[in-house]
């Protein structure tokens, strides 16, 4: 890997290059055995079919794959391969693969699996993904496992639950004319709303969640399934823009104000952060947000060096604050109060979640032991008089999803993301970036106009709310549900930064994503390329985007925004402030000469500020 792909990953492990493969109108990608970006005449038919071993935290095992033959023709392609998964105890689960697709619309994946010894596993077998662009909403239709076939639709707002159970097939339209049906032969299959996690797509999965997990496959006893896709109609390519015209933007109406951008602390990065004060200043975010969680140990010292901070850099500031739940809430959130009071912690606001909620409870599980958020909140109200209160979840959307709190007691919603929960490879981390605006209309359609923050969603993970931990990284990888992510400290971040604020920035009242220092932080720690205390290049996307807090929204729309994504803002003097993201590994042109700045040229997960230059927009 050259030292420029370094900076833009932060890691010199190169992505396996996909190898393409073609039969007549159909296309497709194979990476690691299995298949993404399944096309039909140029039209994305399936994001991905992927037979997937995950561990009991919900890790995805990487198989090692041996024999691999790849026989590609004009009119057909097959692949065949083994592979094999080391699990716990030195256990081992081998499969055989076999994949073949054909001119007149057929791909069929074929996977045998034969564990040599018993093989604890969360989920082991095929995954299938629906892309969500152009398909949320639309009709479908359902075979199911005893026969029975429904006309029904595709979740537009986000399903909390599985909108499809007992499936053996489900019946789209790619586009007028073209029709696909995926059947799922071997096993029960169901589809869950990948949306929940900020996935891009709707996920076909193996084994119902109502029945238990982990579960053991028993030695030596074959797991065989099959995924069959047929694609009918018109196979003709449709006229579309090309990839290598520019990506044109354009500006429209003005809207609401942008959010105020946070940067959260924890009290072990607070020394960080007051040593380097004229470098926060220079960030100039306009919240802190104050991690403060009892259950590991955080307690006076903790408020006491977020007063240190909050005297340091006099900005609004809110508590995030876990409840135990342990015993008495009222007593409990009283001894947070005071301490808060001996501490000399100024505070605007309070954010509480109790810890449970950190857990996610899935389909069939019981939910955990916790007072009710009625009580939770009367007793944090009752703490805390005499600033804003807010709730949600500490986690993630889905959790909010299937536990909507009674935001009636609240003076603000609030939640996180992660877009590493599934799968970490670089295309499903921006492609994360197109679920963002349906987790938008879909809490608005849950919880109206009531104030709503989001935060801190980092593309590392800093809690597992669907295991024992998250996973560490110390060899700097793209790993699922990791801790720490090379990616943060390089021009990748903050492609996605900008990118994400672009998705969710109207409307929000606070939007925070990134911390001061540490993993998820703006400047780079010991260790790295970059001097310790030197600004990563996710600096510059935070510092823009605290830039535009307080502005006006303006609309800003690109022509292709898998490619390149748009942010604007407009001062009161009527000056607008656009900032561009390259959302891909490839050079980008854009037609900027709406803007006035004519054709711009876009290096890979590049940002670029335009501005200041006036502009009446009615």
């Amino acid at each position: 890997m050259t030292a420029e792909a370094f900076q833009l990953y932060g890691t010199r492990a190169a992505e396996p290059k996909p190898v393409t493969l073609r039969a007549g109108a159909l296309s497709t990608e194979l990476v690691n055995g299995n298949l993404r970006t399944i096309r039909y005449g140029g039209t994305e038919v399936l994001r991905a079919i992927a037979y997937i071993v995950r561990d009991r935290d919900w890790g995805t095992y990487e198989p090692d794959l041996t024999d691999l033959v790849i026989d590609q023709k004009d009119d057909r392609f097959s692949i065949s391969y083994t592979a094999s998964c080391l699990g716990p105890n030195g256990s081992r689960l081998g499969f055989r693969a076999t994949i073949e697709g054909s001119a007149d619309g057929r791909l069929v994946f074929d996977v045998t699996a034969l564990p040599e010894s018993d093989f604890e596993t969360n989920r082991c077998g095929f995954c299938i993904l629906h892309p969500i662009a152009g398909l949320a909403g639309s009709p479908v239709t359902v075979e199911h496992t005893d026969g029975g076939v429904v006309e029904t639709e595709l979740p537009d707002l986000i399903d909390p639950w599985q909108p499809f159970k007992d499936l053996r097939a489900i019946t789209h339209q790619v586009r007028p004319g073209v029709v696909a049906q995926c059947r799922m032969d071997g096993d029960t299959f169901e589809m869950e709303d990948q949306r929940n996690w900020s996935d891009a797509s709707y996920k076909t999965y193996v084994r119902p969640l109502t029945l238990p997990w982990p579960y053991v496959l028993p030695a030596r006893q074959p797991l065989h399934q099959t995924i069959s896709l047929q694609i009918t109609g018109d196979a003709n390519v449709p006229a579309s823009a090309a990839a290598a015209e520019p990506v044109r933007v354009e500006l429209g109406k003005a809207g609401s104000k942008l959010p105020d951008i946070g940067v959260v602390i924890y009290p072990e990065d607070v020394e960080a952060a007051l040593a380097d004060l004229p470098m926060l200043g220079r960030l100039g975010p306009r919240q802190l947000l104050f991690h403060f969680d009892p259950t590991r140990g955080h307690g006076l010292n903790a408020l006491r060096a977020h007063a240190r901070l909050a005297a340091a850099y006099p900005v609004s500031t809110t508590l995030e604050c876990v409840v135990a739940c342990a015993g008495d809430l009222n007593a409990e959130l009283s001894d947070v109060a005071d301490m808060v009071r001996r501490a000399g912690l100024r505070l605007d606001a309070v954010a509480v979640s109790p810890a449970v909620d950190r857990q996610s409870t899935p389909p069939g599980s019981a939910w955990p032991a916790c007072p009710p958020l009625e009580d939770v909140y009367t007793a944090a109200r009752r703490a805390f008089p005499d600033i804003r209160l807010g709730g949600g979840m500490f986690s993630y959307f889905t959790e909010l999803n299937r536990k909507r709190v009674p935001a009636h007691q609240l003076d603000f919603i609030t939640h996180c993301t992660c877009p590493i929960v599934h799968a970490a490879d670089d295309l499903s981390v921006m492609q994360s970036l197109e679920a963002l605006p349906f987790i938008i209309r879909s809490t608005r359609a849950i919880f109206g106009t009531k104030p709503y923050r989001i935060g801190p969603s980092t593309i590392a993970m800093r809690q597992n709310p669907y295991g024992g931990a998250t996973k560490n990284n110390p060899q700097g990888q793209r790993i699922a549900m990791a801790n720490r992510d090379p990616r943060h400290a390089a021009q990748f971040a903050a492609a996605w930064t900008i990118g994400y604020a672009a998705r969710v920035a109207p409307g929000l009242e606070m939007l925070t994503l990134s911390s001061f220092s540490g993993p998820f932080g703006v400047v780079a720690g010991s260790g790295e390329p970059l001097a310790q205390g030197t600004p990563r290049p996710i600096f510059q996307a935070i510092e823009g985007l605290c830039e535009l807090a307080g502005l006006t929204h303006v609309s800003a729309t690109t022509s292709d925004e898998t490619r390149v994504l748009a942010l604007a803002g407009r001062s009161v003097s009527g000056k607008i402030i656009v900032w561009l993201a390259n959302l891909t590994s490839n050079d980008v042109p854009v037609d900027a000469s709406a803007l006035g700045q004519g054709n711009l040229a876009m290096p890979p997960y590049a940002i670029t500020r335009i501005g200041y230059f006036s502009e009446f927009i009615t």
